[in-house]
Order: C-alpha cells, then structure tokens, then sequence
C-alpha cells in the first residue's frame, strides 16, 4: 500500500502536510519523491488523497492526483476520498476529485454506502448535484406532476435520454444496509433541498427498508421514506414527499402506519398532515433550483481540455466573467462564450432559476439570463487530456535508494497490469455479509440544528453516579474525541454511532 522503510517518514510528512493544508511542504516532497502520492498509513490505510479531501484542501487533492494518486484508493473500510469530501460537504474537492474520474458507485465495506449516501445524510446538496452529474445528460426532460392517483411510482420526474432510466435510477435508489437509501436518510434528518433533489432524479418515494440489518431496529423493517420523515419532524419534508406520491397509508413490519411513527417519536405537529383522513392541503413544488442540466457537457469538457485555459488569446477571447482566461466553451442557445473554469463554476454552485423561458435544470447564463441547457466546446479550444498515472499496488522505490533510469521503463510496461486484481462491483455481494450497524436508538428530539444528549444507555452506566464521577468521565471522552465531534446532533448521532469500530478506527487518523 505505499508502506516502506525507506519512505515511511516522508510518507507521514506529506500526510501531515495534506492535512494541515501546507501547500508547499506538499510540493517539496512530491518533488523529489513523486512515489509518495501512493502512499497510506499503516493503522487505517488512509492515503494523503484521503486527509486532504476529508479537510477540504483542493489545491493539495489536485497536487497529488497529478503526481500519481489513485483517485479512487481505499482505506481499511473501503472509503474512497470522494466519500471523505461528500461527508464533510467539500463540493470543490468533489469536484476535482470528478475532473479525474473517480467512481461514484463504489460502496464501502462496512454497510455498502456510497458517497451518494454521505452527501444525503449530512444535507449537502451541492455535493448530491456533482455526484449524479454523470448520470444527467445535458437535455431536455420533462417533469410530470405525480399528485395523481393513478397508482405511478410518484418519483416526480421522467428523465428522457439517451442513457435510459435505469443507470440513474439504479445508482440513486442503491439501499445501504438494511435497505436504507439516501432518500431515507435525507428524509429523516430534514434536509428538504436534498429531498427535493432526489425525487426530481427518479428516487423511489416507496421505497421500503429491509428485514436484514440492525438500521432496521430504528423505526421497522418495510418503512418508507415518509416514516423516516415523520420520525425526523421536518414539516416540509414530510410535504414534499406526499406531493411526489407518498402514502399516508403505507404500513410497515410493526403495523405502523406514518402517523403512528410521528405519535411514538413526539411529532405532534405532523399528525394533521399524516392523518390517512386528512383533508389538509398539499402545496405544490416547484423542481429543485439544485438540478443542473448542463453540468455533464462542462464537465467532460474540463476532462478533455483541462481547467487551465490559454493565456495566448486576443483581447475579445478574453472571459467575460473572470476577466483572465481564454474563452473555451459557449452555452448553446444564446452563444456567450466562458472559460471552462467559470462555466463549471457556474453549473456547480448556481440554485438560481433562469428567468427566461427555460426547461427545469437550466442554468442561467451570467451575460443575459437566458437559460443554458449544455455547453459547447468551442473550435479553438485545444485538447489537453488530465495526467492520469497508473497507479500500482506497491511501493515503488524510495528516495533513500539508487533510481536507476531503466527501472523506470519496466516499471511503465503494460505486463505489470496483469497482475493487478480488477476491481469487483460490490452488487454481487451479499449485504448481510457487510459489517452491520450496531443497534442504535434515535434520540427524542425535534431540533435540527441545537445540540441535543444522548438517550442510549451504557452498559456501565449507573443511575445514581455522582456529579463529579459524570464529569470526569465527560472529561476523559472529550480528551479522546477532540475535533472529531465539533457539535452534536441528531442527525451526527444517527448516522455516525451506527458505525463500527474499523470506521472510527479510519476516522480517527483523519479528525486528529
């Protein structure tokens, strides 16, 4: 994994320097040992790729993927750094990480979620957008209304193109362990943008948790995305899902129907709404200002040509935005010509609607409003492919050792890459199989934001404890946590205690 004598030392400065943010010290050792981009520690086998982007330095993830990093290495529970970004909501590593083809549909080992499911839980919406770019081509597509009673799935939205249904739909709708999607856990921890989201891209509003998988302990195997909304208490979310062809009706494995779950967990505001005879009325929505239809077509510009544009341009080349780069793609309907830079900018961070006639997802373009669908790659526009090296199981040889020049040729040969193992799809494996989520109880709260304790009982836990016992053992967990939990939450405490002891394992070199 990158581990040896001789670069072990270098290997833990530059995986200080990617996550202290340190730049330079980054480049002066990538300099003169460019082998250390492979490299990964020994405890949780987090590579630099991983500290860096779980801190959200870009510049550091760009340097070491252009020095040979495997975009897509795994640590000791199978987390890739696309995960890491998506977890902690750096969209412009997501997006770099993007620019070098990362995959999206990898699952880590302890409960098949994907960086979908990381996005989703912590309500990172930007996130969610750059993970199912490749998926929404740069077209038109329809939106339907799914209020009828026609007996339709009620995903809100038929995307019509030419990658079909069900790549998008597969990759959106995957279940973590017991059958959890990233529509639950949006749903339950109230994050109404990322719902919206994911109903516009084909999530299933029906769909149901597993019997299999200690998640299920939480509200019940067979709940849908409306049980979990009711156990959270977010009004809006709970709404939107109705609007989109949720059913009040719906019973799961205990016999609770969503009202029952809102009455367990003290959601009394919600029992109007979840009533199976209510007369409430349900707004409409509009599709999610998040959606973003040109942003495929930009971003395999960017891959094709790179973010670093000509500084040879006459002045009219100029980009009308930044005022620096050369001109290189234009936004097809009105013409106006961007640099790539700007214009995969523009699609990654715009939640404006175009106020010209325009399809939902149009981006508005920045010059005269009118909404751009994709972008074009202009004709004078020069290929230049992203330096993606071959990145090799073992350690190559170290600073401390002799380089010789004809080592370097063999060590490029196209046999070497027989003996590297494809990587298998982790569909073909049994969820159960996984390491499951320990038992965890969702703490009777209604807040979002506010900090709120913990219900679940310790083993050791005593109920006449002194006040001075319970502040020392308060003391001695914060010594051991530091940053790793800066507030808690409902929504940290869901999702992070249901994680084993690998994953903390893996977290802690990260958050230290």
């Amino acid at each position: 994994m990158g581990n040896s004598f001789g670069c072990s030392a270098s290997g833990e400065r530059l995986v200080s320097a990617a996550r202290d943010g340190d730049l330079v010290e980054a480049k002066m050792l990538l300099e003169f040992n460019p082998c250390l981009a492979k490299y990964s520690t020994f405890g949780g086998l987090n590579s630099p790729l991983h500290f860096a982007a779980a801190r959200g330095h870009t510049e550091i993830v760009a340097l070491l993927l252009e020095n040979g990093a495997d975009v897509n290495s795994r640590n000791y529970c199978g987390q890739t750094a696309l995960m890491h970004a998506c977890r902690h909501g750096h969209w412009e590593v997501v997006q770099t990480l993007l620019l070098f083809k990362s995959n999206v549909t990898r699952a880590d080992y302890l409960s098949g979620r994907t960086a979908l499911h990381f996005a989703a839980v912590n309500g990172h919406v930007r996130c969610i957008r750059l993970v199912v770019a490749d998926f929404v081509p740069s077209e038109r597509y329809e939106v339907t209304s799914a209020q009828t009673n026609n007996g339709d799935r009620g995903n809100g939205s038929v995307l019509k193109n030419k990658f079909g249904q069900c790549a998008l739909s597969k990759f959106v709708n995957k279940a973590a362990d017991g059958g959890i999607t990233a529509l639950h856990m949006a749903a339950l921890n109230g994050y109404f943008d990322c719902v919206q989201l994911l109903l516009d891209i084909q999530a299933n509003v029906s769909a149901v948790t597993f019997h299999y998988g200690t998640s299920t302990d939480l509200i019940g195997a067979g709940s849908t995305p409306l049980h979990y909304a009711a156990c959270g208490g977010n009004l809006k979310c709970c709404q939107i899902l109705l609007a989109r062809g949720g059913s009040r009706r719906t019973l799961n494995c205990n016999g609770w129907l969503p009202l029952d779950v809102a009455r367990i967990w003290g959601r009394h505001w919600l029992e109007p709404l979840l009533s199976p005879s209510s007369n409430s009325d349900i707004p409409t929505f509009a599709p999610s200002n998040y959606l973003s239809l040109p942003l495929l077509s930009v971003l395999n510009i960017a891959r094709e040509c790179g973010l670093q544009s000509s500084t040879s341009c006459d002045e009219s080349d100029v980009c009308a935005v930044c005022l620096e780069r050369a001109c290189t793609v234009a936004g097809e309907g009105c013409g106006h010509a961007l640099c790539v830079r700007c214009a995969l900018y523009l699609c990654s961070t715009s939640n404006i609607p175009s106020e010209m006639d325009g399809p939902p997802g149009s981006i508005p373009c920045p010059l005269c409003r009118h909404g751009i669908i994709s972008f074009a790659k202009l004709p004078c526009s020069q290929a230049k492919e992203l330096k993606l090296r071959l990145s090799l199981g073992l350690c190559t040889p170290c600073m401390l050792h002799h380089h010789d020049p004809d080592s370097s040729t063999i060590a490029s040969r196209p046999e070497i890459r027989r003996n590297r193992v494809a990587s298998v799809s982790s569909d073909i494996f049994c969820p159960v199989s996984c390491s499951p989520f320990p038992s965890v109880s969702i703490p009777m709260c209604a807040c979002n934001d506010d900090p709120c304790p913990s219900l679940e009982p310790h083993d050791g836990e005593i109920q006449g404890e002194s006040p001075r016992q319970s502040q020392a053992t308060l003391g001695e967990q914060d010594k051991f946590d530091g940053q790793r939990l800066e507030k808690t939450t409902c929504s940290s405490m869901f999702w992070s205690r249901r994680s084993c002891h690998r994953e903390h394992q893996c977290n802690s070199e990260i958050n230290t």
